[in-house]
């Protein structure tokens, strides 16, 4: 069993190294697995073993140097877009989720370029796989959650993300229209199916949620989301799991304790 615990870790591990893929232009000329597929296989063990430090400066997705302050808002009166030292402050640390380890995803894994998918109508759920958007988001940061139950080989992860005003809107209605209407696609090389909405779970100001399975490296990896819109900020979670795909899903004592302290960050 937890031979199989450590495959879904190290799959999980190749995904969260596509975020770098996507950010260098995908694929390569013949249309093949992207460039990079074969460093992210050969990183996934690394990635899987232990907490990994969130690197690089401190910048917002746009690449701008990020003071730590808030962005001003152009709409007088409109909440600004949150710094990416906000939102690392709002999201969960190690030790305030009873029963998992979380771990801070590093920068260079929160993607900020978005890669055309195939056909186009996917596009919004395949950018959120990556934890990509458009809108481009103002800002991000990311955490992963490990249950400390060797048996349990579901694996977790989130990501926030900041807009300016009426922006996070956009991205909440694009991702719902693509879930209602995309079944299958083409990102980066990899195949993703079996695209289906799931009950709204009504949370934050809005809120969608929905399943695919991944193809990666091939591995069958049913992954189901949860994405909520607190004020300006999106927060998406992601939960996979091999062993039991009937039972995946983003486990609600994750999902409780992060909407709380976004909603406290975004006051």
């Amino acid at each position: 069993m937890k031979s199989k615990v450590s495959r879904v870790t190290a799959a999980v591990a190749v995904m969260a190294a596509l975020g770098g893929t996507a950010a260098c232009g995908g694929g390569d000329d013949k249309g093949g697995k992207p460039a990079k597929a074969a460093t992210a296989t050969a990183t996934a063990s690394g990635k899987a073993s232990g907490p990994a430090k969130e690197g690089g400066d401190a910048k917002g997705t746009d690449g701008a140097k990020d003071t730590g302050a808030p962005e001003k808002s152009a709409t007088a009166g409109a909440p600004a877009a949150l710094s990416r030292a906000q939102l690392d402050k709002a999201a969960l640390a190690d030790g305030q989720v009873k029963g998992y380890t979380v771990d801070r995803t590093p920068a260079s894994d929160i993607s900020l370029d978005s890669v055309p998918a195939t056909p186009a109508a996917c596009q919004p759920v395949a950018d959120m796989f990556l934890f990509t958007t458009r809108p481009t988001a103002h800002a991000g940061v990311g955490r992963g959650f490990t249950t400390k139950d060797d048996l349990d080989a579901s694996v977790t992860s989130l990501a926030l993300l900041s807009y300016r005003p009426g922006e996070a809107d956009e991205v909440l209605a694009g991702l719902r229209k693509a879930a209602d209407t995309c079944t299958s696609y083409k990102h980066t090389g990899y195949r993703y199916s079996e695209v289906k909405p799931l009950k709204d779970p009504h949370l934050g100001d809005e809120s969608v949620a929905y399943r695919l399975k991944a193809s990666i490296e091939d591995t069958e990896v049913p992954t189901t989301f949860t994405v909520v819109r607190v004020g300006t900020v999106v927060v998406s979670f992601t939960s996979m799991n091999m062993l039991d795909p009937d039972k995946v899903k983003v486990p609600t004592e994750i999902v409780e304790k992060q909407l709380a302290k976004v909603e406290k960050a975004v006051g």
